[in-house]
């Protein structure tokens, strides 16, 4: 985690110092655009492909190489003459896109197999903790950095941070040959299912599958795990509004003070990230007594607070109430994230990596339409107006996703199908198996990432 925690510094570092390397480079706004698109791009692709090359390699083998490329880009970069430099910006480009989705898809989704089932929600929020105070660092030291010593040492910087990450995932001890399906130790559904009569041949059917067809095996497992493709559809969503306050806070700093608009922007990250940490803090420590991990209603009205708390900073309200807006809406992020991944994680070891692979392009794609929507809209609306049909969408799709969380509950409680179509059969060897990690041994409120199996 401290290795991701420093590549994650050189990625926010790199993300101010390549988006004004680019303008001063070509000294159009329109091509910064493009290279940021050109990036998403690839982030986008890159998750549909993801969860096929995590049941071919190792996830080792794929964060090791993914830090590996993003480092030999950026000293192409450095290396590049000028007549090749705009060929090298979109390299740098591709290459920090889709190797940044590929390594977090990939240790995402094998954390279970590095500290183990019980122990998620606690490597999870270690993690996020860590790039929370990565990207206050980078964003509050990208200036200094690039006005100090150059954007060749920025790059430098960003290179070495990647080459650090590298070493340390190539000294991390996880068990497992090729293939999520082939990783040992999936504690809960994946082991519990081989173990099943008549599953055995199904599992290895469905590592087939995996290798020969990427992207259908991810919808597969949104599918086939009741109210996970909606979670997943919420995620998606939940980007396109957080393009609408990255794109307004800006212009709404502005109107604030435009002498110096970037004072309160950064102070809005800090404080923004300070609730993010200290959400990370309380989660650890509730894992920890209890033995839960969050589950996905706490997903659902977190993403609702979060949304509110970011139409409420743009309300105009004074500076101390708008840090208070913004330290619940940092909470409340922090809480969405590990209450996501750690429910994702509950799918088996064979459909694991290709649910967060299909994730990650519903993320890049909702923020990567957002940001053309969002800043199309800001020319006309407020940034209110603006931030507040953005979120108020995410808050409408997350209403949605708890009723259909309660739905689900009530019908396990009441023991009738989980749909119409009787497709609540999830196994109850996994299932006993996810309610003991939740500390829920007697309850049976399943988070609905059981996979149905017959």
């Amino acid at each position: 985690m401290a290795g991701y925690a420093l590549s994650s510094y050189g990625t926010f570092l790199n993300m101010v110092a390549l988006n004004l390397f680019v303008y001063e480079t070509t000294g159009r706004a329109l091509a910064m655009g493009l290279f940021m698109a050109v990036r998403l791009a690839s982030g986008f692709v890159a998750g549909l492909i993801v969860g096929g090359l995590l049941a071919r390699f190792t996830a080792k083998s794929i964060m090791l190489w993914a830090n590996v490329g993003q480092a030999c880009v950026m000293l192409v970069l450095v290396l590049a003459p000028d007549d090749l430099l705009t060929g090298a910006l979109m390299a740098v480009s591709v290459v920090i896109g889709a190797c940044g989705t590929l390594f977090m898809v990939a240790l995402r989704s094998s954390i279970p197999e590095m500290v183990g089932e019980d122990r998620r929600s606690w490597a999870n929020s270690l993690s996020i903790t860590g790039r929370s105070l990565a990207m206050v660092a980078g964003f509050a030291s990208a200036g200094v950095v690039v006005s100090l010593v150059g954007y060749t040492a920025a790059f430098l910087i960003d290179m070495a941070t990647f080459v650090a990450c590298a070493v340390t995932v190539a000294v991390l001890p996880i068990a497992g040959g090729k293939g999520a399906g082939a990783l040992p130790g999936a504690s809960g559904t994946a082991d519990e299912t081989a173990k099943e009569p008549g599953t055995e041949a199904a599992g290895r059917k469905d590592g087939e599958r995996a290798g020969r067809r990427w992207t259908p095996v991810a919808f597969l497992a949104l599918a086939a795990a009741p109210g996970l493709a909606l979670m997943v559809a919420l995620r998606g969503v939940d980007a396109f509004g957080s393009s609408s306050h990255n794109a307004a806070l800006p212009i709404y700093s502005t109107s604030l003070d435009s002498s110096n608009p970037a004072v309160f922007v950064s102070a809005f990250w800090c404080v923004w990230a300070l609730g993010n940490i200290g959400a990370q803090q309380v989660i650890q420590r509730y894992t920890q007594r209890t033995g839960r991990s969050v589950g996905p209603l706490g997903f659902g009205y977190g993403t609702v607070v979060m949304s509110a708390a970011f139409i409420a900073a743009f309300a105009g309200f004074p500076l101390a109430v708008t840090a208070v807006i913004a330290l619940i809406a940092g909470a409340a992020d922090g809480l969405t994230e590990v209450s996501y991944t750690s429910h994702l994680q509950t799918l088996p070891a064979t459909l694991r990596g290709h649910a967060f692979g299909l994730s990650a392009t519903f993320e890049n794609l909702g923020f990567g339409v957002g940001m053309i929507l969002v800043a199309a809209a800001l020319d006309r609306f407020s940034p209110l107006a603006v931030v507040g049909w953005s979120h108020g969408a995410a808050i409408v799709v997350a209403a949605v996703f708890l009723v259909r969380v309660a739905g689900l509950r009530r019908a396990d409680r009441e023991g009738l199908p989980r749909n119409a179509e009787g497709a609540g059969r999830a196994g109850r060897a996994g299932l006993r198996k996810e309610e003991a990690v939740e500390g829920r041994p007697d309850r049976g409120d399943r988070d609905g990432a059981e996979v149905p199996r017959g």
